[in-house]
This record gives C-alpha cells, sequence and structure tokens, in this order.
C-alpha cells in the first residue's frame, strides 16, 4: 500500500503518522496565562533538539481550529516546563488531555501538586520524576489551519531529577524512570523493558 499525503482525508493522514512514527516521547507541558493561572497538558509530538545548550522542540496543533490554551499562555509569557510522565502517573496525564473548559486548572482535576520553579514562572507538576523549565526561544507556524500546528523551541534552563533516579557518572536510572511513551489512540508503552544494541565500530 502507497498513500499520497496530499490527498489523504486529514484524520487519516494524523492516524497513519501517529500510528508510525512510535513510541512518541510525552512533553507534559505546564504554563500560565497572563492572569498566572494554571494549565498543563500532554503532547506527544515532542523532542530533544540540542543538548548544550539544551533545547526541546513542542508541537501544538489546533483544535477546531482555535489555538489550545498552551500555545496562548506561551505567546502571553514565553515559558513553559515539561514534565516527565511516568507509567504510574499515566492515569493523571490521561485526565489532563481532556477538552477541558478554559476555566479549568488541570492540577486540580487530576489531582496533582504544582510547585514553583526555580527561574520561569509556570509551576511544576511534584510528582513527577523529573521537570525541565524552559524559556521560548521561537514560535514557529507550520502548515496551515485548520489542520496545521505551531513548533515551539525553548531553551531548557533548569533541570529537575528525583534523587533517587540518579546513578553513577550523573545517568538516570531508566527503570526507576519508567517513563510513559505515546504509541496511538489510547495505547501506550513503558520504558521497563529494555536492552541494548551496539552499533558496530568501524575501523
Amino acid at each position: 500500500m502507497q498513500f499520497d499525503p496530499a490527498e489523504l482525508d486529514p484524520q487519516l493522514a494524523y492516524k497513519l503518522m501517529a500510528s508510525l512514527v512510535v513510541p512518541r516521547p510525552i512533553g507534559w507541558t505546564s504554563t500560565i496565562d497572563a492572569n498566572g493561572k494554571d494549565n498543563l497538558a500532554p503532547f506527544s509530538f515532542f523532542m530533544m533538539i540540542t543538548s548544550t545548550p539544551p533545547h526541546i522542540a513542542l508541537s501544538i496543533g489546533a483544535r477546531d481550529g482555535e489555538e489550545k490554551d498552551t500555545l496562548r499562555n506561551i505567546r502571553a509569557t514565553g515559558e513553559l516546563v515539561i514534565n516527565t510522565v511516568s507509567a504510574a502517573l499515566g492515569p493523571q496525564m490521561a485526565i489532563t488531555a481532556a477538552e477541558w473548559p478554559q476555566e479549568i486548572d488541570e492540577f486540580d482535576a487530576s489531582n496533582l501538586t504544582a510547585v514553583p520553579s526555580e527561574v520561569v514562572q509556570p509551576r511544576r507538576v511534584a510528582e513527577a520524576p523529573a521537570n525541565l523549565e524552559c524559556v521560548v526561544r521561537q514560535v514557529v507556524p507550520v502548515g496551515g489551519m485548520p489542520y496545521g500546528a505551531h513548533l515551539v523551541i525553548a531553551e531548557v534552563v533548569r533541570i529537575h531529577i528525583r534523587d533517587d533516579l540518579l546513578i553513577a557518572n550523573n545517568r538516570i536510572d531508566l527503570q526507576r524512570l519508567d517513563a510513559l511513551g505515546r504509541l496511538t489512540g489510547d495505547w501506550y508503552c513503558s520504558t521497563a523493558d529494555q536492552y541494548e544494541i551496539h552499533r558496530p565500530k568501524i575501523d
């Protein structure tokens, strides 16, 4: 089978791409609006793009042709926090993914604890095993409405890691981190099963 994306129904294009580009890390993003109100939402179109200085990229699509609260908040403050989703936090992450009215605080709806950040204004998820405080460097529109998105490129300015996750040489214990990955639909995977595949050394 082969498909021409230009001829596909947008929903089918989304389903195909979201099923093939897997597993995806989840950027559980906390922001605040211009009045200081918290917002928390997960995005699986998320990645690391540099390490020195560290930058992440987050793609935020539209909802019914309108910008999501997360993007509006990012435009208003220029800041965000990425909170790592562990497998144990999966059910609460799913609650924050619901289409809540703008006046609802997703921290309260999901029974999560919002704690102050060190550098940025948005608060962190206290229960998350790690948090990345970020300052936005670019917001790039990609594609057209209503199915386009905005690519948010942000610099990580503070890293928080739960003490028990650090092992020798400042490495992360991935078993304890137990990060959740997005597959498609309501399907997810964890990093509990891990194994090595060695790259060949070319002389």
